[in-house]
């Protein structure tokens, strides 16, 4: 008796706006595959109907991915051959796909990418700011207080920062970015990437949150922001300001201290000093 053949999992990446992005590997594959996953059948419909793809479809989204899962695994064990798709871009970036990934690696059905279009790194190669190094942190929590944390937890780091953000949300995050980063922070806001109305807006998190607060976007955004510069030496005098700024977020001395050593190059007892003083009622 010869044993059932393992079906394998492909990753096939959309275009992010851009028809013409689609891949001549990608149609190929979503043309000989069993089935295809998608996060909006509706949506992939209309793809698939524009380059004449005629597979059956099964819905694989962040509502159902948990019962959905266990019908994908038992059609690769079967040995079908199934490609998951999102709405746009690279599956497994900010959907649900690294679950499936995850499960089907933990049970040896082999997983095969076909890479295409991403929104991150087609805004970090036009957006200008360094690109030897960076972050990508997908949408920040919908509230403040949760999106600050996030932010101060990567406030010191180096790397560009990459963001994707809903444009009802972006003036109010914009204005989190700044206040946490710096207002004087270098940054991109890139929206409707490849389609008709694609636009790079540069300048800093201030000028930033001015404008889109002003003047509210449309489309999928993504937000690139330029990396910490460490200051080694830096006079005690010149990082007060810096102390107040950081006491005034929410933050805690030690966390300060903590924060500012890495950045500044001074001894963190005498910044946890410095804050405490600062802290201190008249100071």
């Amino acid at each position: 008796m010869n044993p059932v053949p393992k079906g394998r999992l492909y990753l096939v990446a959309t275009p992010i706006g851009n028809l013409e992005d689609m891949t001549f590997r990608a149609v190929r594959v979503l043309r000989e595959v069993d089935v295809i996953a998608a996060e909006d059948t509706r949506h992939t419909g209309k793809l698939l109907q524009h380059f004449g793809i005629t597979t059956p479809q099964i819905s694989y989204h962040q509502h159902n991915q948990r019962q959905r899962q266990g019908e994908l695994l038992t059609r690769l064990q079967r040995g079908e051959q199934i490609a998951l798709v999102c709405d746009a871009g690279m599956p497994g970036i900010s959907d649900p796909g690294t679950a499936l990934v995850q499960a089907c690696l933990a049970v040896q059905i082999p997983v095969t990418p076909i890479p295409g279009a991403n929104a991150a790194v087609t805004a970090l190669c036009a957006g200008g700011l360094a690109t030897d190094r960076f972050l990508f942190l997908g949408f920040l929590p919908p509230k403040s207080p949760a999106r600050q944390q996030v932010l101060r937890s990567v406030a010191t780091t180096p790397a560009t920062l990459i963001f994707y953000e809903a444009p009802h949300r972006l003036a109010a995050s914009l204005g989190d970015m700044g206040q946490v980063l710096g207002p004087e922070r270098p940054c991109v806001v890139a929206r409707e990437l490849t389609k008709i109305h694609e636009e790079f807006w540069r300048g800093t998190l201030g000028q930033a949150h001015s404008h889109f607060h002003a003047q509210p976007p449309k489309g999928e955004i993504t937000v690139l922001v330029a990396g910490a510069t460490p200051q080694p030496g830096l006079a005690v005098e010149a990082v007060l300001p810096e102390i107040q700024r950081l006491l005034a977020s929410g933050l805690g001395c030690r966390e300060i201290a903590q924060e500012l050593a890495r950045t500044t190059g001074l001894p963190r007892r005498t910044l946890y000093q410095l804050a405490l003083a600062a802290q201190a009622p008249g100071s």
